[in-house]
């Protein structure tokens, strides 16, 4: 069982494991494979020692493919650049998924409520 405190720091590193995410895939990829994504949530293990991470990806099954395909070549590149900004001696194995369709929609249906609420 984790005290608070360990919860509490696995929290704060799985959060600046998914902030240094959003930048390295939102500019310093050059893979033309990698559409226009969005990092939905960041899971750590038990031990520390791997990361899922789950996106979302806009276009065609096509587009989802490719640039999961894309995601998957430049995998060490990204556990490279995990490591060295966050000063990290080794950076955590990472797989990546695709969000589900449900998780999407329901994303979508909070957002159409704040606006009805808003209005």
């Amino acid at each position: 069982m984790e005290s608070r405190g360990q919860k509490h720091h696995k929290q704060r590193l799985v959060e600046a494991f998914k902030e240094e995410l959003i930048t390295i895939l939102g500019g310093e990829l050059g893979d033309p494979r990698i559409g226009l994504l969005t990092v939905n949530e960041v899971v750590m293990n038990e031990g520390g020692k791997s990361l899922r991470v789950y996106v979302a990806v806009a276009g065609s099954e096509e587009e989802v493919r490719q640039t999961m395909q894309g995601l998957l070549s430049a995998t060490s590149f990204i556990r490279h650049e995990l490591a060295e900004n966050l000063s990290l001696r080794q950076a955590p194995e990472l797989s990546f998924h695709i969000s589900s369709q449900r998780y999407a929609a329901r994303i979508e249906e909070l957002l159409t409520r704040i606006e009805k609420k808003k209005r």
